[in-house]
């Protein structure tokens, strides 16, 4: 067989590939052990300079002073930019506006801003608060209002589960950017196609913006696939069948693991995608070889 020249940007010399913007997403810790795990995977992860970290915030705010503190100390202890998770669920106006205010006098330009999930749990209907805002598309609004922010939003490459039909799902993400956001980032998918379509589907809508793939490497496939179940994210065939029966091989987990997230990236890569967020679950181990991956890699 004739070896034929690769064309694919994934394995092209570094001089040739564009360069790639990647940010990370942890969740504020909830104990001591794994707030040292969080610090020791930023610690790992900040040297790969990227674009920002985002650190989520709990429903009702549940966690909001500690999102702050970690996103302020992020900034004044790596030099990474840091954004702060925001949602509008069980609170007036005034009381996420001064949430906003507060990151804005703690040096936070970067907001993740997001409706959020009723405090009974992802996939259940969201009654937005009497006297609060009533979709993302208003949230990012308010915010614009507040300050000079740099705002994310969420994009859902298979439907918002509470979207009627992908006509009005379109039309409420192209609601988010006329209000002042600056790119939306998916939720996690593990079927390329679907954001391929997704992304079609928006250009043709007129959005011109970046959605950025929001990639889930999979630590527990249990775990996922509980959580993918409820967010409206669909585990393919193929990808249930290379996790069977793994539950009890760690190890072989973690190689079949990476080499899925692997695969997922670097298809994306050879379709012109050169931006990713990155799902960390505060651990550093998979994200920093898919970064490599990238070409991304420390000073």
């Amino acid at each position: 067989m004739n070896a034929i020249h690769d064309h694919r940007t994934s394995r092209q010399a570094k001089t040739e590939r564009p360069p790639f913007q990647v940010s990370f997403e942890f969740f504020p810790p909830k104990t001591d052990v794994m707030e040292e795990r969080f610090w020791d995977s930023i610690g790992k992860l900040a040297p790969l300079h990227p674009r920002f970290v985002s650190v989520t915030y709990g429903a009702g705010g549940s966690t909001r002073e500690r999102t702050l503190r970690m996103v302020s100390r992020i900034k004044s202890e790596t030099g990474v930019d840091a954004a702060a998770h925001l949602t509008c669920v069980g609170a007036t106006r005034d009381e996420v506006d001064s949430v906003v205010k507060g990151y804005r006098e703690a040096g936070i330009t970067r907001i993740v801003a997001l409706r959020g999930d009723p405090p009974e749990g992802v996939g259940k209907p969201f009654t937005p608060h009497p006297d609060g805002y009533r979709s993302s598309a208003e949230l990012v609004a308010g915010i614009r209002k507040l300050g000079n922010f740099d705002i994310s939003v969420a994009a859902y490459p298979e439907k918002h589960p509470q979207s009627p039909d992908w006509d009005a799902d379109i039309d409420n993400l192209k609601r988010k950017f006329d209000a002042g956001a600056n790119r939306a980032i998916t939720q996690m998918f593990f079927d390329n196609d679907d954001y391929f379509r997704f992304v079609e589907r928006a250009r043709k809508a007129g959005v011109t913006a970046s959605i950025v793939p929001g990639i889930q490497p999979i630590h527990s496939f249990r775990q996922i696939s509980g959580f993918a179940a409820r967010c409206g994210a669909s585990i393919p065939a193929w990808l249930a069948e290379r996790f069977e029966g793994l539950e009890e091989e760690p190890e072989t987990h973690a190689l079949v693991a990476s080499a899925v997230a692997a695969e997922q990236v670097l298809e994306l890569v050879d379709a012109g995608v050169t931006e990713f967020h990155f799902y960390t679950l505060n651990r550093s181990n998979l994200v920093l070889a898919l970064a490599r991956l990238l070409g991304v890699r420390p000073d």
